[in-house]
């Protein structure tokens, strides 16, 4: 059985990639909840009884979504959930690099040195809801520019 590319196969790739993101990132968030919510903490940005609750929830939401984003019925609506906190994770970022805060961003690892706020996490969360914005477009077959 040969493999044939069609127009949609690099959607597919960009969505099974994007799910293995978001996977492996909230598989290292559920094997370490309290660090997590201390990186969310670090934020200040919402009170502690949501933080906790956020920490918990958060990464649960992050490896069903990217499940599904790559298998399954689900792909739209794994895919709007994804880009709404990828908006959120974009607020976030902004919101510390704004205030001059010199923390952890929590993206993938918790309380590693190379996952400091930065210019560059803001980038690359910008190239995630990008790329996720795509797959929306492409799942609901939304045109964003006239041909």
């Amino acid at each position: 059985m040969a493999f044939k590319l069609n127009k949609d196969t690099p959607i597919t790739i960009l969505r099974i990639l994007v799910g293995i993101l978001f996977i492996f990132s909230g598989i290292t968030k559920i094997l370490n909840p309290s660090e997590f919510a201390w990186d969310i903490d670090n934020y200040r940005m919402i009170p502690y009884i949501l933080v906790t609750l956020m920490a918990i929830i958060l990464p649960w939401l992050e490896l069903l979504c990217g499940i599904l984003l790559m298998v399954g019925p689900f792909k739209k609506g794994a895919s709007l959930i994804l880009l709404f906190t990828s908006v959120m994770f974009l607020i976030a970022i902004s919101s510390a690099l704004f205030r001059g805060l010199n923390i952890n961003c929590g993206c993938f690892s918790v309380n590693a040195e190379s996952m400091k706020i930065s210019i560059w996490k803001l980038i690359e969360n910008i190239a995630l809801f990008s790329a996720l914005l795509i797959i929306v477009t492409n799942l609901f077959r939304i045109r964003l520019i006239k041909s």
